[in-house]
């Protein structure tokens, strides 16, 4: 399994944040909870031939 760390800001408290993202799946989308203010966040990514093509991190309603 290839794993890369990504650093992202929380849209809620504006901490920076640090997650590990498993690069062997193409596609991700799930809620985690700022590791700060622990208020709930969807990440996102793509994944092609090993590198991350998009990101995204937001608040969610």
């Amino acid at each position: 399994m290839q794993q890369t760390e990504k650093f992202f800001t929380c849209p809620y408290c504006g901490e920076t944040i640090s997650m590990i993202l498993d690069l062997s799946v193409n596609e991700q989308t799930y809620t985690e909870d700022c590791e700060v203010c622990c208020r709930p966040i969807e990440i996102g990514y793509r994944v092609h031939q090993g590198e991350i093509i998009e990101f995204w991190a937001q608040g969610t309603q």
